[in-house]
């Protein structure tokens, strides 16, 4: 028995072989999309509609074996990493997303100064830039400079 089948047992669940492909392939890739959940999945069973998927993804993170993301501009992405109260950096360019810990520690790590009210949960944080691989060599923002640069005389 898998890793994937005990926790899906923990969670009460049927061990089904589309469940356990779901949830092995979010396991390997965190952050994926559907469309690569789903052809990893294909691979693990042969066959498996992308309805199928969603079904399992949506039952997955309604038990919390499956964390969903949802960065603005981007396709849900989901992660096994669930309830540890960590966050996200979103790269503008190549829409790679990193995982980065909470300095504060505890859920929810942010708090509104007026809640009305309102009991926080969880707050979830996307932190937007460019990663190290999409940004330009500081060199190519060097402008050479040359000897008669300033010499109009």
């Amino acid at each position: 028995m898998t890793e994937a089948h005990a926790e899906l047992r923990r969670a009460g669940l049927r061990t089904t072989r589309p469940r356990v492909a779901v949830l092995e392939e979010v396991q390997a890739h965190p952050h994926a999309d559907v469309d690569t959940i789903a052809r990893g999945a294909r691979n693990r069973l042969g066959s498996v509609s992308k309805q199928a998927v969603y079904d399992v993804l949506r039952t997955l993170t309604a038990v919390g074996l499956v964390r969903r993301l949802e960065p603005a501009g981007s396709p849900a992405r989901f992660e096994a990493q669930t309830g540890d109260n960590h966050h996200h950096r979103v790269c503008r360019v190549c829409a790679a997303i990193f995982d980065v810990p909470c300095l504060a520690g505890r859920t929810p790590c942010l708090r509104a100064e007026e809640d009305a009210g309102f009991v926080t949960e969880e707050a979830e944080v996307i932190l937007w830039g460019v990663c190290s691989g999409c940004r330009p060599c500081p060199r190519a923002k060097e402008r050479p400079s040359t000897a008669s640069e300033g010499d109009a005389s």
